[in-house]
């Protein structure tokens, strides 16, 4: 089972994320603005992008909207974009 453990926003629509197997890396989410529903408008928003926060290892929005981090940490490894890291604060 893999978590998020640490995100912090480091410019619109783009995380520094850090996982519980001691993976992190920087995603950019600007594709989001592509994908539809409801859920996904308010998102779109880089203010309200920038409200993220963690529930049960979950990247999280205010509105429920999550993303599942087992697929985000497979995304990104496949990308190339995790690197051993110190865990974001």
């Amino acid at each position: 089972m893999i978590d998020v453990i640490g995100v912090r926003v480091v410019g619109p629509h783009r995380l520094e994320i850090a996982f519980s197997d001691g993976t992190g890396g920087i995603r950019d989410f600007a594709g989001i603005g592509e994908r539809s529903g409801a859920m996904i408008e308010p998102l779109k928003d880089s203010a309200y992008f920038a409200r993220v926060f963690i529930e049960d290892g979950a990247l999280t929005w205010p509105n429920g909207y999550d993303w599942d981090p087992i697929a985000l940490h497979d995304e990104m490894k496949t990308a190339g974009l995790l690197h051993r890291s110190e865990p974001a604060r």
